[in-house]
Parts: structure tokens; C-alpha cells; sequence
């Protein structure tokens, strides 16, 4: 089985360098086959949220699963609708009863908007409590990022942002990195849009190490010290997806996968007012619909 590397991060705590995604699987079945099956064949860090309507599922694979839980990095975030000091309490404790776990290894906000310092407040009592290992941010940028760590006691330990060829994020890695702050890539392989897996430009490299499309993005992404989590539903594809550390790619390969770069997201900009809208409208609704039950 392979071994994958960990890092440190900032408060001490290790994290695996690479784990498995359980985004847009909602079916419950499916959820928990998937993640038992990514368990199996040697991922160790699971990255869930309250948003992707499958942390019971997640939990209930750990239970079944013959892996220790001290062997296991559990990621999961806290939903907008959740963006204030009591709500965020709340938030946490049902992630905690969803997932069936006495602690989190790492939880994260996951959008920039909204009662974030609130919402942080209530990370960092449940950090101090025991109930989080770590505790960090997504899709924050710089400004955000900066601004949390002025305003608040407790140091975000990572920020999950859209890092892909398309979307290589230079600047605002290099800034996290700068601040001690892990990054950590969702969509590395920006779900297969524009052709990423068959791109030849990626293929010639990946051809000389005699591994895939994707294989190389993962590399890439490690070399940058960026954490990845790369999602499938098929085991092979998650064994392929492993298999990364027995190759190293060249200062003249990093430069080409650098040249791939089209600067923008892939899916939507976080600073758009129509996604803010979007989000927030999605948030308000679900704020309703709890407060009504």
C-alpha cells in the first residue's frame, strides 16, 4: 500500500499530503461505498462539509472501515447558513453527530462571506475544547485571509481554494504559503473541463514517466506544496491516483504545466455579486426552512 507523504502544519498538527474528495456525491449508498472503497486502497484523509449532504454517509464508511480512527484525517466545513457564533456552535455539533466522531482533525469555513468572525469565534472555542485538531478557511483570498489572521487569536492552518492548470492561483499561493498557511486544491483536475485529461501538452510530459493526464496534474500540485484531493467514484482511478510518488517532474516539466495557466476559475469567481447573491439566497433559505422546523 502506498505510503503518502504528511506535512505540518502551523499548529503542530500532521496532515496527509493527499486524500480523497466526497464532493457531488450525494446518494448515501453511494457515498459511504465510495469513501470504503478510497479507504481500502490507502487514502487517509477524507474531505467532506455540511454542504455535500453526505457527512452521515462518511461516517458511516469510518465505522464500518477496519481503519483506526488515529489513523484517519477527517476534514469536514461549516455552510454559510451557519455563519454566526451560536449557529456556528450548533454547526459543529452536527457535523460532529453526522460524522458519528468524537473530534474533527480539521475544520474549515467554508466561503469568505457573512459572520465570518463569528463563525470563527466559534471554530476556535472548539479547537481549544478538543473538539477540532485544526482549524482553517475556504476559497478565502489574500485580503480575507490577512484579515482574519489580524482580527482573530487562533491562525487558520489552511485555506482550500480552486487550484487546477486553468486556474493556478500563483499569487494567492504564494501568500499563503508566505503566512505559514497550507493550501489545499479542490477540482485539481478542474472536473475534466477542457479537455484536461487528454490535453497533449500535459500528455507529453505525462509520457515520458509513463503516467496519465491526471497523474501529472497531482504531481504538479505536490511539487507546489499544495495538498490535494482528488475524487472518483471508480477504485482503479483512485489507485491510479495514489500512485504519485515514485516520479518527480523536471524544472523544465513545471514550467510547461505553468505556461497551461488561463487565469480564471473554471467554475464561478467568489468575488462575483451574482455568486455572493446566489449563495447567500441559498443560505437564507436553508436558515428558514431550519428555523421553521
Amino acid at each position: 500500500m502506498t505510503t503518502i507523504p504528511t506535512v505540518t502544519l502551523n499548529n503542530g498538527v500532521e496532515m496527509p499530503t493527499l486524500g480523497f474528495g466526497v464532493f457531488q456525491i450525494r446518494d448515501q449508498a453511494e457515498a459511504k461505498q465510495t469513501v470504503l472503497s478510497a479507504l481500502e486502497t490507502g487514502y487517509r484523509l477524507i474531505d467532506t462539509a455540511a454542504a455535500y449532504q453526505n457527512e452521515e454517509a462518511v461516517g458511516a464508511a469510518i465505522k464500518e472501515s477496519s481503519v483506526r480512527r488515529e489513523d484517519l484525517f477527517v476534514t469536514s466545513k461549516l455552510w454559510v447558513s451557519d455563519f454566526s457564533y451560536e449557529r456556528a456552535k450548533r454547526g459543529i455539533d452536527a457535523s460532529l453527530q453526522k460524522l458519528g466522531l468524537d473530534y474533527l482533525d480539521l475544520y474549515l469555513l467554508h466561503q469568505p462571506y457573512g459572520d465570518t468572525m463569528g463563525a470563527w469565534r466559534a471554530l476556535e472555542e472548539a479547537y481549544r475544547a478538543g473538539k477540532i485538531r485544526a482549524i482553517g478557511v475556504s476559497n478565502f483570498y489574500a485580503d480575507q485571509l490577512k484579515d482574519l489572521e489580524l482580527t482573530m487569536p487562533v491562525k487558520p492552518v489552511l485555506n482550500q481554494i480552486e487550484v487546477n492548470p486553468w486556474y493556478q492561483q500563483a499569487s494567492e499561493v504564494k501568500f499563503a504559503q508566505r503566512e505559514g498557511i497550507r493550501v489545499e486544491a479542490w477540482a485539481p483536475f478542474a472536473e475534466g473541463k477542457q479537455g484536461i485529461f487528454t490535453d497533449e501538452r500535459i500528455k507529453a510530459i505525462a509520457d515520458k514517466y509513463g503516467k496519465s493526464n491526471g497523474q501529472v496534474i497531482l504531481r504538479w500540485l505536490l511539487q507546489r506544496g499544495i495538498t490535494v484531493i482528488p475524487k472518483s467514484v471508480h477504485q482503479e482511478r483512485m489507485a491510479e491516483n495514489l500512485n504519485v510518488f515514485d516520479f518527480e517532474l523536471t524544472d523544465e516539466d513545471m514550467q510547461a504545466m505553468a505556461k497551461l495557466d488561463k487565469g480564471e476559475s473554471q467554475f464561478f469567481d467568489h468575488r462575483d455579486p451574482v455568486t455572493i447573491e446566489q449563495i447567500f439566497g441559498t443560505s437564507l433559505k436553508q436558515v428558514q426552512n431550519d428555523d421553521a422546523k
